[in-house]
């Protein structure tokens, strides 16, 4: 199987075109030859058309070219009338996407007013009771039976009304019937949209895409590769566009740098048609960093100079549909620290960068820089040509100055040494050829992050080293980030928040910050914030504890994905969640300054 055209260099996907309004009148056009396209959700209760009509102003005006909008219930969906005649009659003719879980009958009216709906396979036509249950292949297709039964008519009514629809599963949303069959795996995940765009292509329907979301990047990377995977195996005509995103990335640096290992990494392959980076900011905060992330991929896999043809052919060393890290022996990086092996990845600084930190280091801090790049028993080479290695203990990377994208340098340089027998550790650099002008910091969190993220996501690299930052202090952090983001490394509370929206019941951002004042002490705890039961229970994904809206104003709080207190006061529920992870043994006392 194979995930794109070519691993080492970039050649996008080519897809059907799926038609989202009238292209003539503000409509646009995904996949195909056109440029990926970049999309938000506004945040209001869609009851409120006047705030749905001006936030929605607001993403065009900082250039989102399609806005999705919930609508949990019939009414809120017939309301997209009223919402969508204003925004024609003020000269808006952005696309509108209607959100839709549990409500069929939501769908059909929506269908009605607006360019593209978006259904969810977990929830479209089934009701979530995490039950257990086998089913023989009898039951089963009757359950595929129900499910026609319940979409054939949104499917006729799409093709009367020159619709579009979005078929996006989440990972942790999967219906009862796929997760008895097929577990909360990637394959679920691809199942559960592959029954739906069966019924789609049965009724001669082809105006869809798909999405398969995970607030956790190396899941959603591993699906979207299957989901391609997949669809070549078959046939050609099972082309379709794909959206990409990594679901409750969260907000600052670390939803970007999650955002940007997810999507950029795939990108960077040549998947990919439209994009989201879900924040829990305000919404316009979101397209500015899905264009930046749009330039700094091309940036970064722009140039590949000519190279022998087998360069193009070279078999690749790791499974690309199933995470593993590459297995190397352990070695000595640095007095008293070790890399390789089952070590955690580390982290390397320049002798300039040291100098600056190393001063300001406590005892306990465990943002530190773990060796020296200039000190290091380092084996550099250039992959694109013949080179030798006399042992397995000895560090390995890439000189600087090959002209390759780093991506491609590094994943030629885990193939080489594979072929050569050897399994060398490896160190990770985010750029081989620096900038004439140091890089703004956020153009720099994002290549980093791309660059790193994506190979650590290959399973490849044991130490990294990050120099597209050039201020010390700010190197160090944004390197301990981006292994915390990639799930590598945990040194602080890693919090998992949906970016908000309609049906949201309390505000994501204040509660966001009151958790986090609160717990951002408590390394390696895992904290899901979610507005509502739809990205409650399932999405919280491996959370260890959960704080989902259950209705205005109340709380339910998890263990896990297990619900176990209910209908808490707002006002009292950050204090109750505390109270929650001292009962588990989560909770440690913050170090007093």
């Amino acid at each position: 199987m194979k995930f794109c055209a070519n691993p080492y260099f970039r050649q996008r996907r080519l897809t059907r075109e799926v038609v989202v309004g009238d292209p003539a009148h503000g409509g646009v056009i995904i996949g195909g030859h056109h440029p990926v396209v970049v999309q938000s959700m506004i945040t209001c209760d869609t009851m409120d058309t006047a705030e749905s009509v001006r936030q929605t102003l607001d993403l065009v005006k900082v250039g989102c070219q399609i806005v999705r909008i919930t609508a949990p219930t019939v009414k809120d969906a017939a309301n997209l009338q009223v919402i969508v005649s204003e925004l024609r009659r003020l000269g808006c003719l952005v696309p509108i996407v209607a959100d839709i879980h549990f409500k069929p009958d939501a769908a059909m009216e929506a269908a009605q007013w607006v360019e593209m709906i978006r259904i969810n396979p977990g929830n479209f036509a089934d009701t979530k009771k995490f039950a257990v249950k086998e089913y023989t292949d009898d039951q089963y297709h009757e359950e595929l039976g129900r499910i026609e039964e319940k979409f054939v008519p949104l499917l006729r009514l799409c093709q009367q009304r020159k619709r579009a629809l979005r078929i996006g599963a989440n990972h942790g949303s999967l219906s009862d019937r796929i997760m008895n069959r097929y577990g909360d795996t990637p394959m679920g995940m691809i199942e559960s949209v592959l029954e739906f765009a069966r019924i789609a292509r049965k009724n001669d329907f082809h105006n869809f895409k798909f999405s398969l979301k995970s607030s956790n990047p190396k899941v959603m990377i591993e699906c979207y590769r299957l989901l391609v995977a997949k669809l070549a195996s078959l046939g050609p005509d099972w082309n379709y566009p794909i959206h990409l995103g990594v679901t409750e990335a969260g907000e600052g640096e670390d939803g970007r740098i999650k955002s940007a290992i997810g999507i950029g990494s795939l990108l960077g392959d040549g998947l990919g048609d439209t994009i989201r980076v879900s924040l829990t900011e305000d919404s316009p905060n979101e397209i500015p960093v899905c264009q930046a992330l749009l330039t700094q991929v091309e940036a970064l896999t722009a140039c590949l100079p000519e190279r022998p043809p087998g360069f193009f052919t070279q078999p690749l060393s790791f499974d690309p549909f199933v995470f593993q890290r590459r297995p190397t022996p352990e070695i000595e990086l640095a007095d008293g620290i070790r890399c390789g092996g089952e070590q955690t990845i580390r982290v390397v600084v320049t002798r300039a960068s040291w100098d600056k930190v190393a001063p300001q280091i406590r005892p306990r801090d465990d943002v530190r820089p773990e060796a020296v790049y200039e000190d290091l028993n380092l084996l550099e080479v250039d992959p694109t040509v013949p080179f030798s290695v006399n042992c397995d203990t000895q560090l390995v990377t890439v000189k600087d100055g090959v002209s390759l994208p780093e991506v491609a340098a590094f994943r030629l340089l885990a193939s080489r040494l594979r072929d050569l027998g050897r399994n060398n550790p490896v160190l990770l650099k985010d750029c081989l050829i620096f900038e004439p002008v140091p890089l703004d910091p956020e153009t720099a969190l994002l290549r980093s992050a791309v660059v790193i993220g994506s190979l650590l996501a290959d399973g490849i690299g044991d130490a990294i080293l990050v120099r597209n930052e050039t201020g010390a202090g700010l190197s160090l952090r944004l390197a301990f980030n981006i292994l915390q983001a990639a799930g590598c490394r945990s040194f602080k509370t890693d919090y998992v928040a949906c970016p908000s929206c309609g049906r949201t019941l309390f505000n994501l951002q204040t509660v966001t910050a009151r958790i986090k004042a609160r717990t951002q002490h408590l390394k390696g705890v895992k904290i899901a914030i979610m507005g509502c039961i739809v990205n409650g229970p399932g999405e919280m994904a491996d959370a260890d504890f959960g704080y989902v809206g259950g209705a205005p104003a109340k709380i339910n709080l998890y263990v896990g994905k297990k619900p176990v207190r209910f209908n808490i006061p707002e006002a009292e529920a950050v204090d109750r969640l505390v109270e929650l992870i001292q009962e588990h043994g989560k909770w440690v006392d913050p170090e007093t300054p």
